[in-house]
């Protein structure tokens, strides 16, 4: 079933009782306020290589871009659209995501392929700009870091894009400084000892679980890509 973005086909100033962030399939859209219901995750990443800011589907592209916490919107209200000093700038931040989401030239290669299944990215600046994107970069060569679906397990995420996860990876996304580079980490980050680290608790799980926290693991034997908990959505290193 084809998924689509909320506002991705509609005017904003027309529908502006919306919610945007939520992504749901055609069938699912409200007939007369034409609005995905508020279901699942807001501002979902899935599918998504958050240290990239690239995703595999443009309607995921445009919702983890619309997060406040990825895109501020005080630093691209006035960006040009274009290059040409006549281009006019974005409106808002939907119109920046939703123009930013699709194909440029930076996506492709030889002009008739893309670089990678990851072409649809929201980043205002080079993937490869930065000290600490650069170490990170170094760290995770080869690897599109992804963000899964709550109950999933990393070999269930990676197998969804046509990838397998890689194991010894885990060690590298099982600290709090990396995963708070791909993660909200709003409820703090804490030493668990699931085999589902390192995740993500969802926010509408039980109190006691720490809604919202990213967890990892001390215990480095304990890290699988088979591991999954319901209330959790685990950070996958897949290739």
């Amino acid at each position: 079933m084809k998924s689509t973005l909320l506002y991705c086909f509609v005017s904003l100033s027309v529908f502006a009782n919306c919610d945007v962030g939520y992504v749901c399939d055609a069938l699912s859209v409200d007939s007369e306020s034409r609005c995905c219901p508020e279901i699942g995750d807001k501002f979902s990443c899935h599918g998504c290589n958050l240290l990239s800011q690239c995703c595999n589907s443009y309607e995921y592209c445009v919702s983890c871009c619309l997060n406040p916490s990825k895109t501020m919107k005080h630093s691209i209200i006035k960006m040009k659209i274009a290059k040409p000093a006549t281009a006019g700038t974005y409106a808002n931040v939907f119109d920046f995501c939703a123009g930013r989401c699709r194909h440029n030239s930076e996506s492709v290669v030889h002009e008739n392929a893309y670089i990678s299944d990851f072409h649809h990215c929201f980043s205002t600046t080079s993937k490869s700009s930065g000290a600490n994107s650069t170490m990170l970069e170094a760290r995770l060569n080869g690897i599109n870091v992804v963000v899964g679906r709550q109950g999933e397990s990393c070999d269930s995420v990676c197998k969804s894009i046509g990838q397998s996860c890689v194991p010894n990876k885990l060690l590298v996304l099982n600290q709090c400084d990396i995963m708070q580079k791909y993660m909200r980490c709003k409820g703090a980050c804490l030493s668990s000892m699931g085999s589902d680290q390192p995740a993500e608790v969802v926010d509408n799980a039980p109190k006691h679980l720490n809604p919202g926290a990213c967890l990892y693991t001390r215990t480095q034997s304990m890290l699988s890509c088979d591991g999954s908990h319901q209330h959790t959505r685990r950070l996958c290193p897949c290739a």
